[in-house]
């Protein structure tokens, strides 16, 4: 079973997100379930929301704990609310920010990671660009499917254009596309760098 923790605020779509990549991994043929966890429900409250993708049925129900991948929708979080709680230590983490982990603060926390395991994707902009909107739950899933492998971009794709219609899906759809660039090119200078000091 793969489990994945989205942080974010309210009113960025972090709910949407996790039931997006569920629908994605339905399209594939596999079992999965979404669901938030809601304190405040107030435009701006953190949020957190939840995917579990398997292969044969999922029984359990409660929030994951112990994530194989987080995604962060808004990086003021990082020093705000215990994102990294459980994550497993070969996991994967997909942050919306055009930093480094290094401008994020986080390098000594990373430092024995794999580093192509941890991504960086400037989604609030590339929303803005295709969209119009801050909204970076879209492109952070096309991010996704790049650093973690779990999904094909095409089952994304579907999934937005289950979701939206129109120039809103074709916005998101270009968006998560070039989000899907971003990482998969980051990913492969990581394992550049790795071979290098190998």
């Amino acid at each position: 079973m793969f489990q994945v923790r989205i942080h974010g605020r309210g009113g960025q779509g972090v709910v949407t997100a996790a039931e997006m990549l569920s629908v994605a991994a339905f399209d594939e043929g596999r079992h999965a379930q979404a669901f938030p966890s809601f304190g405040s429900e107030r435009m701006g409250a953190p949020v957190v929301a939840f995917c579990r993708i398997d292969d044969k049925e999922i029984r359990l129900r409660e929030p994951i704990m112990e994530p194989d991948a987080i995604i962060i929708q808004d990086p003021t979080l990082l020093h705000q609310v215990d994102v990294f709680a459980g994550l497993k230590k070969d996991g994967y983490i997909l942050i919306n920010t055009s930093k480094t982990f290094d401008q994020l603060g986080l390098g000594d926390m990373i430092r024995d990671w794999r580093h192509e395991r941890l991504c960086t994707v400037p989604a609030m902009e590339l929303a803005l660009k295709h969209v119009g909107r801050p909204v970076p739950n879209v492109p952070l899933l096309g991010g996704f499917a790049a650093v973690a492998g779990v999904l094909q971009l095409e089952s994304v794709i579907k999934a937005i254009n289950e979701r939206f219609k129109g120039k809103v899906a074709e916005g998101n759809i270009a968006a998560a596309r070039e989000a899907y660039a971003i990482v998969k090119a980051e990913m492969d200078e990581a394992r550049r760098k790795e071979t290098e000091h190998a």
